[in-house]
């Protein structure tokens, strides 16, 4: 079964309009001289970036996502936004459930199923985070806390088309450790096998601090169908060496 790969830029709270629209528009010159061939390129910029970046790649390989989405589709909901209104302005994707919106903001697992449920209404493919921090993963606990977080979030509606699973071991972000290919095999293995036949068409992508440097190792793995790329996605020559490596099917 051949999945196509995908590439996640997550920009987190990071462009002004300036510096947005000068990464988006790299990122397109790169895309347009050597086209994306069997995976797809996404960036997901904050959302004061969402409409200017879509006028920068509509037409182009580059899709736009978001960085989250409320469940609702309109309402007295101040500061949020909903997945109708992502659309609206572009975006195909949305990730989900990203370690830093549960640390920071307490979401859980039962919201983000509701929001995967509203983003596939709105017609958008949902990147869904999860993974384990340190302290569970040297309990040797990993795998089920990691399938917990799967099996909670499971929604009749998905397809392999509008479903993206993320896995980011929390305790590699931001410190420079990246797990070995053992333990990314293990749980993109088990991840895969929550979905029964479905399984072997999710796209399951690699997000612990992926770099330039650590991205060709990876991709090799054969349970590995992309990358989440966070800080990395900030440079559009680091970035682009990420995809490069997606480049063709396997």
């Amino acid at each position: 079964m051949h999945r196509r790969r995908i590439v996640v830029g997550n920009w987190k709270m990071n462009g002004r309009l300036t510096s947005g629209l000068t990464l988006a528009q790299d990122l397109v010159k790169k895309a347009e001289l050597n086209r994306p061939e069997g995976y797809d390129l996404v960036i997901c910029p904050p959302f004061t970036l969402s409409w200017p970046v879509s006028e920068v790649v509509v037409g182009t390989p580059v899709h736009l996502g978001a960085q989250d989405c409320h469940v609702d589709t309109h309402g007295a909901f101040t500061g949020d936004v909903s997945a109708a209104m992502l659309v609206d302005v572009g975006c195909r994707y949305v990730i989900l459930g990203h370690s830093e919106r549960r640390r920071d903001h307490g979401e859980t697992d039962a919201l983000v199923q509701k929001k995967i449920q509203a983003a596939h209404q709105a017609g958008l493919t949902a990147v869904v985070c999860v993974g384990e921090s340190r302290q569970v993963r040297d309990a040797g606990d990993a795998a089920s806390f990691v399938s917990a977080q799967v099996k909670s979030i499971m929604s009749a509606r998905f397809t392999p088309e509008n479903l993206v699973i993320a896995y980011e071991p929390i305790w590699a972000i931001g410190t420079g450790v990246t797990p070995s290919p053992d333990e990314i095999t293990d749980i993109h293995e088990t991840i895969r096998g929550l979905f029964g036949q479905a399984g072997a068409q999710v796209r399951i992508v690699y997000g612990g601090s992926v770099t330039p440097q650590s991205a060709e190792g990876i991709i090799r793995l054969d349970e590995v169908d992309g990358f989440l790329v966070g800080a990395a996605s900030l440079n559009s020559d680091g970035f682009w060496h990420i995809a490069q490596f997606c480049h063709g099917r396997w």
